[in-house]
């Protein structure tokens, strides 16, 4: 019976590509499933054989741990450099989004406070 390695929800493209060459190297039989068109599912990297599972999940964790190691490295050298985007640089990239979202967090608090407020004058 097939078992789920890897939910692909929010997963880069690369660590995808990486993790399905992982598995290709070690001979692991694996197949994919692909996101619905609602978006309820969001794919995901399926092991084969339920017998190739603990090895899948073995070279899985070192994978990530690696990665993780590779990725805060990266940050890390981003934030010394001054690559590392900041709320500056962001609001002076994409202005509107910052605005759309800065407008939609000022809703969602004008409605938590105004319905309690307004039930209870009832």
């Amino acid at each position: 019976m097939s078992k789920l390695l890897l939910n692909l929800r929010h997963v880069p493209e690369d660590e995808a590509d990486e993790v399905r060459e992982l598995l290709r190297e070690h001979a692991i039989a694996f197949y994919e499933t692909r996101p619905g068109n609602w978006g309820f599912s969001a794919g995901g990297i399926w092991i084969s054989e339920a017998a190739d599972y603990p090895e899948a999940r073995r070279l899985m964790d070192a994978y990530q741990a690696q990665r993780r190691e590779r990725v805060r490295a990266e940050v890390a050298a981003a934030r010394r450099e001054g690559r590392a985007p900041t709320l500056w640089t962001v609001l002076r990239e994409e202005p509107l989004r910052v605005l759309a979202t800065l407008l939609g967090i000022a809703a969602i608090i004008a409605l938590t406070t105004a319905v309690p407020y307004l039930l209870l004058r009832g």
